[in-house]
């Protein structure tokens, strides 16, 4: 008996949606990093130059997106403030993640009492509200990047050791791991050379998904004023500073930083979760 095998274009469709969907998101995240790295040749106007005569003024030649209350170019600001948007992030995922890693390989190389130790401290910190403990923190020390950084970083840390932990575990119970281990390599060398490499496009994954979740909470402190100072071109501080324009009718000083900030964040997820599929399938 002859079995005929039938394609399934529905399944090949989908799939050509998500490759187009990925590739633009990869593009698009490529345009906001290069306009973070040139903001300063790409702005058309100083980000910061205020203009009260010309306040909440419509798009025109001169300012293509308008400007705001304070009559600062709205362009000049999103382009600037793209930079300060991902520096934030950026630097909660690199603190999470090489934290987390260095806690998740430890607890799960390890085991037993470091494990225990790691794992209750880190569960203690994920219970913990990280939002909430960014505010803490920067009502103690002001307003600025540095400590919310460092709080969400600290609020971070568990999604990736957690992770860590678990891919360590099972990467410990492979047989190349005993072999190395009889030809006399230490388990620095181990993890540093084998495992490491074995976990890192998880972990990247995980990562690219969290530099998301980062722009929004970063964002949110900015527009509660308890992030970047009042002259910073941020992304959510534009929005805070739009609220006022919404209420006299001209909103689009507000939207704008909220489309940048919804479709950056919807990119990453896009790129990180087409990122781990991608390990899934490898390590059927």
């Amino acid at each position: 008996m002859t079995i005929a095998l039938v394609r399934r274009p529905g399944l090949a469709r989908i799939r050509t949606r998500g490759s187009w969907l990925y590739l633009l998101c990869l593009g698009f995240l490529a345009v906001v990093v290069l306009l973070a790295l040139l903001a300063p040749w790409l702005s058309p106007h100083d980000p910061n130059a205020v203009d009260l005569g010309n306040a909440l003024a419509g798009p025109s030649a001169a300012h293509p997106l308008g400007v705001d209350g304070s009559g600062r170019d709205t362009a000049s600001r999103l382009i600037t403030g793209a930079r300060t948007s991902l520096l934030g992030p950026l630097g909660v995922v690199l603190f999470s993640t090489v934290a987390g890693v260095v806690v998740g390989i430890a607890a799960g190389w390890r085991g037993g009492w470091l494990d225990s130790l790691l794992s209750r401290t880190t569960e203690l910190v994920f219970a913990f509200p990280g939002l909430l403990l960014a505010i803490l923190i920067v009502s103690i020390y002001g307003e600025g990047l540095i400590a919310p950084v460092i709080a969400l970083g600290m609020a971070y840390l568990p999604y990736v050791s957690r992770l860590t932990r678990s891919l360590v575990l099972a990467e410990r119970e492979r047989p190349f791991v005993e072999a190395y281990q009889v030809q006399g390599h230490s388990g620095l060398q181990i993890c540093l050379r084998h495992v490491l490499p074995n976990i890192a496009p998880v972990v990247l994954a995980q990562s690219t998904i969290n530099f998301g979740y980062a722009l929004i909470d970063l964002a949110g402190l900015s527009f509660l004023g308890l992030g970047v100072p009042a002259l910073t071109p941020d992304w959510g501080r534009m929005v805070f500073d739009g609220e006022s324009a919404i209420q006299a009718g001209y909103p689009l000083c507000a939207i704008l930083p909220c489309a940048a900030i919804v479709l950056t964040v919807v990119a990453f997820n896009v790129v990180g979760e087409r990122w781990a599929d991608r390990v899934a399938r490898r390590d059927r």
